[in-house]
């Protein structure tokens, strides 16, 4: 949701860069922030995300194993600079063996969090907390059970919540909530949604939907703008703007008189590219230097024929000298990404 893509595969034969030099692009911009796709497959069907039936799934072979996924973030780790990874999906809790990854994972000292629907938190949140995992975002677009059944083709609202209440009490801090407005659909429930986070003292996040559908049915016209939701919470919250930290894509608000604070990431209307510190790897082992990417790096190619430490360093510094400068969306010369949110990882 962040920087525009190369205009071309970047190629993987520069040489390599040790240690502790940064991961910078042509812009200067530092690279510390890694996103990891576990499996592009998720038990949910949310109406803008995914089509009732399909996409097919990823053959588990082109997966990355445990061994390539650890060897990856190790690299990024030690040879990279990078300081914070984020496990996502599809769903990262349909990934076997969750909790032994995370514990192998947790020991390279990045700030390690995951991003989750919720649905199967309850009964895992305690063994990732154990294992080595500081904190979770949960989507959450709704407190009606109708409706969260409507939007996510899945009658699984309790076992959300359940989850939620889990995360909290295993530990994992911040819990942070993240729903996606739409209009005529859920953008009646925003002061709703804050006051449900600050009552359970949960983080809520607003995020501006993005053209990232699998069925590419994305509509700008449905999307609930930043300044439209601030307006809305604004008539009912006293709201003071809190101190942006880094490159943090979320602007944030803490609800004067509590400790309860409210974010909105704005990737569409307010695009933050200009201070992007993230990569991504999907599921099957493809760097991507953007979340609107129309080219990636194959860095399972280079792990399965033997590449050592050293090509597979020059390959990511490679990728990353040729990211763009913006998304670009909304422009003439914006491009829809061939893979959708599901199976880039969010």
């Amino acid at each position: 949701m962040n920087t525009a893509p190369p205009d071309t595969a970047p190629p993987v034969s520069a040489p390599p860069v040790s240690a502790p030099h940064p991961l910078v692009d042509r812009f200067g911009r530092v690279h510390t922030d890694l996103r990891v796709s576990l499996t592009d497959r998720c038990n949910l069907r949310c109406t803008y995300c995914m089509p009732a039936e399909g996409p097919g799934w990823l053959a588990r072979a082109e997966v990355l194993e445990d061994d390539e996924v650890v060897r990856l973030v190790r690299i990024a780790v030690e040879r990279l600079g990078v300081r914070s990874v984020r496990l996502t999906g599809g769903e990262p809790l349909l990934r076997r063996g969750l909790a032994g990854l995370v514990e192998r994972i947790a020991p390279l000292g990045v700030e390690l969090s995951l991003t989750t629907n919720g649905i199967g938190l309850a009964r895992t949140a305690a063994a990732l907390r154990e294992a080595g995992l500081g904190r979770v975002n949960v989507s959450l677009d709704t407190l009606r059970p109708e409706r969260f059944a409507a939007i996510t083709r899945r009658d699984r609202l309790g076992d959300v919540l359940a989850g939620l209440a889990a995360a909290k009490a295993a530990g994992l801090s911040p819990v942070k909530v993240n729903a996606v407005p739409v209009r005529g659909v859920n953008d009646d429930e925003l002061v709703d949604l804050v006051s449900f986070a600050a009552g359970h003292g949960y983080r809520m996040r607003f995020i501006e939907s993005m053209p990232l559908d699998a069925q590419g049915a994305w509509d700008r016209s449905a999307m609930v703008s930043a300044a439209e939701i601030l307006a809305v919470l604004e008539e009912r919250f006293d709201l003071v703007p809190v101190l942006r930290h880094g490159n943090a894509p979320a602007e944030e608000w803490r609800i004067a008189g509590t400790d309860a604070v409210v974010g909105v990431i704005a990737s569409v209307t307010r695009p933050f590219c200009g201070g992007c510190d993230r990569v991504r790897l999907t599921a099957d082992g493809q760097l991507r230097t953007c979340l609107f990417a129309t080219a990636e790096s194959d860095l399972r190619a280079l792990l399965r024929g033997g590449a050592d430490d050293a090509a597979i360093e020059a390959a990511w510094r490679a990728a990353v000298l040729g990211k763009g400068p913006g998304h670009a969306i909304g422009s003439a010369d914006f491009v829809r990404p061939d893979r959708p949110m599901s199976a880039i990882g969010g």
